[in-house]
Order: C-alpha cells, then structure tokens, then sequence
C-alpha cells in the first residue's frame, strides 16, 4: 500500500459479558466493515473475578450459550445474525451432529434470519474438558 493510503482502524472487541481472552488475542475484531468472531464457547456471562462457567454438561445448553456469546460479539462490533457470512462449528463427538443440526436449525429460525450464512462442522477435540461445542463466524456489514 501507498503511504498516501489511509489504514481502517482494526478494532477488537470484548462485551462486558466476556472475560479478557486468557493470552493476547481478541475475542472479535472489525476492521472497515468485516467483522471476524473469534471461536466461543459455552461460558455464561461473566462474573469478576471468578473463572468461566459452562453454561451446562448438555450440548443444548452449551450451543445455546455459545451462540449467544458470539451474538454478544457481533452486537458489540454493529453487526447480527443476518451480517454473517460464515459459521464454523467445532464438535468433540462425531455422535452430536444430528443433534447440533435440529439445535442450529431451530436457534436461527427463532432468529428470523433472512438468508442462511455458509456453514461447515468439523470434529475437533482439542477444546478443554468438559466443553462440547465452538462457534466462530465472520460477518460482513453494509
């Protein structure tokens, strides 16, 4: 780029329901209108000084955090559901797709979306004990 050329500010984003991400990271950043969600998880909101809490042992209860955790970060950088481009869904048990499926399914049509965003679900069991699910998504706003 030319040096005539202005930068679009990048702008990370962490809702007070957050905690500050454990190591330097963000957990959402914008910069001009996109708008990358870092993977979440099923934390409920958090508390000062207490460390996060699974929303639950069930993939129910843990998906439904998680997507309100990543709608938290894409409210907190102007954007919602409908701005998504991209979900990506990180399982730990191959068994939980049909499951996470009707869950997906049913959680955007309570959400009225107009258009689905592209998805992909892929097994990953790196995540830490007892967490299930891991949602990241990329939006694009305007």
């Amino acid at each position: 780029m030319s040096e005539n050329t202005p930068q679009l500010p990048k702008t990370a984003l962490t809702p007070a329901t957050h905690t500050a991400p454990p190591a330097k990271f963000s957990h959402g950043v914008r910069k001009g209108n996109i708008l990358q969600v870092a993977g979440q998880v099923g934390f409920l909101p958090a508390v000062d000084g207490k460390p996060p809490v699974p929303a639950g042992p069930t993939l129910r209860e843990q998906t439904i955090q998680t997507f309100a955790n990543v709608k938290a970060i894409l409210e907190e950088g102007g954007a919602g559901w409908d701005d998504v481009m991209m979900v990506r869904v990180y399982l730990t048990d191959v068994d939980h797709f049909a499951e996470m499926n009707a869950i997906y399914n049913q959680y955007f049509e309570e959400q009225g979306l107009k258009e689905a965003a592209a998805a992909r679900t892929t097994v990953y069991v790196g995540l830490p004990k007892g967490l299930l699910i891991e949602i990241d998504a990329l939006a694009v706003l305007g």
